[in-house]
């Protein structure tokens, strides 16, 4: 087969952010593929069709590009950040688990992007510089007595926390009870940084302890990073830092 799959991250939003790896096969692709705001970041071009499509689609777009490298197309299929954190590359495996045998034998290639969360954790320092986990909070495919178990097992295991959606149109109230949870486990001066739209136009970051963080605070264009008990607020004139030290007092 001549056809191939690459799936692809584009980083955090900064086009300064695409890895070269990904811009490599992006120039070589025939076939772009994902969710409508990233395929709009590729430029058009003579020889390059771009495929559009809404969110909550995932297991169909992956469908498609696996079909259409069969049919010796060379396929990048877009996430932003990373492809591989809460993105495309799990959608196009269990696509290609479920589909034709034909499909196994296809060229399909990863490339790592820069996830929010970390690009948003750079801007503030290093709150992630010890352990830490990354929670979803979107309840559209995990049911929320999960992640409220999840967030409260990490929240006790004292990991610094990253959020990916925590807050949509549609799910107001998740974030606030997840804020209830932490407020439940932790001190009410743990840090915690809203980071918007990160390495945008659009970029905001605020750091706040638990105790004056609200649901408002964040949307879905916000990552939201919870530090441990360990991490600590370096005041200065400009923006402070927070970072969480390599190792842990006891």
């Amino acid at each position: 087969m001549s056809g191939w799959v690459v799936i692809a991250g584009l980083g955090p939003g900064d086009d300064a952010l695409v890895t070269p790896e990904a811009r490599t096969a992006i120039d070589a692709a025939t076939d772009i593929v994902g969710y409508i705001p990233y395929v709009r970041r590729i430029a058009p071009r003579d020889g390059l069709t771009l495929h559009e499509s809404d969110n909550r689609v995932e297991i169909d777009r992956a469908n498609h590009a696996l079909e259409m490298a069969r049919n010796g197309h060379r396929v990048v299929v877009v996430s932003s950040g990373d492809p591989g954190v809460f993105a495309m590359a799990a959608a196009v495996f269990e696509a290609l688990e479920a589909g034709p045998a034909e499909w196994r034998n296809l060229d399909i290639r990863v490339l790592p992007g820069i996830t929010a969360m970390l690009a948003a954790a750079a801007r503030a320092g290093a709150p992630l510089g010890h352990d830490f986990c990354a929670i979803n909070l979107s309840d559209n495919l995990k049911p929320w007595a999960l992640i409220e178990k999840r967030l409260r097992l990490a929240a006790e295991a004292d990991f610094a926390m990253a959020f990916y959606n925590p807050r949509s149109k549609s799910r107001p109230e998740g974030f606030g009870r997840a804020l209830d949870v932490l407020k439940e486990v932790c001190e009410p001066g743990r840090l915690i940084i809203f980071a918007r739209a990160v390495s945008t136009a659009d970029e905001a970051l605020r750091v706040v302890p638990l105790a004056e963080a609200t649901p408002e605070m964040a949307d879905m264009r916000t990552v939201v990073l919870v530090g441990s008990s360990q991490t600590r607020l370096i005041e200065r004139d400009s923006a402070p830092i927070v970072y969480t030290p390599r190792s842990v007092a006891v």
